[in-house]
């Protein structure tokens, strides 16, 4: 069936299962850490400051971790970082048990915990992200981004929405419980992962190693762009960050309808996977990520706006399909653009452009909503998107005119 070849291959399909479980772990850890958060402080720069406290230990290693994921064997490395997730989910459950009167005691072992596990995500993505070539022909490739995308949205789909249902109705324990099983799932899947030896040998020193990355992406012009393009979008567009504010100011919804509100994007995007797993945009790539990013900007505005909680369901959905595209096209660019043996460092500088975005944006959604109120600090965030767009739309031509479909059968130019 077309776009279903890339399950035939074992290992890859072995992989989407794995990293199904620890995304889904990761997903109902975050929304339960999230909801303590607020239920200990009631404040948005609470919520903004647990995004950074887990950006600065995901950006102090992923560059490091991009140069170990070229130089040694990145299954290791997902393990460990497998590890990792279980041990924070392990700690939170431990802790969860103590009595009311401990609350606010308990708010830096959350920043702690929410620390490593940035810690985790950052030493494990460039090895992950640059393992899936590594599984798939390079026809394949399109298809196997898309469902891996796929995959990784059902479980933020899933995540969220099971995390507030169990946090609501069975206690955050409960919520940590069921992490540490799923992350304990992720790592027995990961150890079944073919375990390549590194393409790159190490000639150089780790500092030289990893300016090279720098100066590859900083070269190749259409990935900066396209880098570029998704880190203002994200960094602007955090709503979600305040979703826990909105739910109980303006939505009025409890628990389990934050974690519906959660899931809202990913549910969009991850529709949007599917459709694209079968029909990936090989044709006017670059117009379509433009306008995707445009117009999730545009749902930024109006989600900010509504004041009905289907509303504004649907709107984060719609938000969602608009970035499951823009995420798509964007990845599909880095695989088909990086050679192997750079693409642990590559990983590692779009991890810095796209992941620690998601948490520099919540802090900056945070800071925002302090100054200049909550609906005021989305509405702004969306202009703020549509206008880089405008801007990128007009000094990226590159960008702009890019047909993927013209690069998929190429070899990579390294020059």
């Amino acid at each position: 069936m077309k776009g279903t070849q890339v399950f035939a291959i074992r290992s890859f399909s072995a992989f989407l299962a794995a990293r199904f479980c620890l995304t889904f772990a990761f997903q109902i850890q975050a929304i339960t850490m999230s909801l303590e958060v607020y239920e200990i402080t009631g404040d948005a720069l609470s919520l903004g400051l647990a995004g950074l406290f887990e950006a600065i230990p995901f950006m102090a290693i992923i560059l490091p971790a991009g140069f170990w994921a070229d130089v040694y064997r990145r299954k290791y490395l997902i393990l460990t970082s497998a590890t990792l997730f279980i041990c924070c989910s392990a700690i939170l459950y431990l802790f969860s048990t103590q009595s009311a009167s401990l609350l606010t005691q308990k708010l830096p072992l959350l920043y702690c915990v929410i620390g490593l596990t940035g810690f985790a995500r950052g030493l494990a993505g460039p090895a992950i992200q640059a393992t899936i070539p590594n599984l798939l022909p390079r026809e394949l490739l399109p298809q196997g981004v898309a469902w891996n995308t796929s995959f990784w949205q059902v479980a933020s789909i899933a995540g969220p929405a099971v995390g507030g249902l169990l946090y609501g109705f069975y206690g955050k324990e409960t919520s940590y419980l069921v992490s540490a099983l799923f992350s304990g799932s992720a790592l027995f899947g990961f150890t079944f992962l073919p375990n390549f030896k590194p393409s790159h040998i190490r000639t150089e020193n780790i500092t030289n190693s990893l300016l090279t990355g720098i100066r590859f992406v900083k070269k190749q012009k259409l990935i900066l762009s396209a880098l570029s393009l998704d880190l203002f979008a994200v960094l602007f567009g955090g709503a979600v960050a305040l979703l826990p504010l909105f739910n109980a100011e303006i939505l009025h919804a409890g628990p389990d309808g934050l974690g519906i509100l959660r899931a809202a994007p990913s549910a969009g995007a991850v529709i949007t996977a599917f459709l694209l797993a079968r029909n990936p945009p090989m044709k006017n790539s670059g117009r379509t990520l433009l306008l995707s990013v445009g117009a999730f900007g545009i749902c930024m505005i109006a989600f900010a706006l509504s004041e009905s909680f289907w509303l504004s369901f649907f709107i984060l959905m719609l938000s969602g399909a608009f970035d499951g595209v823009s995420v798509l096209i964007r990845s599909t660019i880095v695989q088909l653009y990086t050679p192997d043996e750079m693409r642990g460092r590559v990983s590692s500088v779009n991890s810095i452009f796209i992941g620690s975005s998601n948490e520099i944006g919540a802090f900056e959604s945070g800071v925002a909503a302090r100054w200049l109120g909550l609906v005021p600090s989305v509405i702004f965030g969306g202009c703020m998107t549509i206008g880089i767009t405008g801007i990128m739309a007009l000094f990226a031509p590159k960008l702009r005119r890019l047909e993927l479909k013209d690069q998929l059968n190429k070899k990579v130019d390294v020059n």
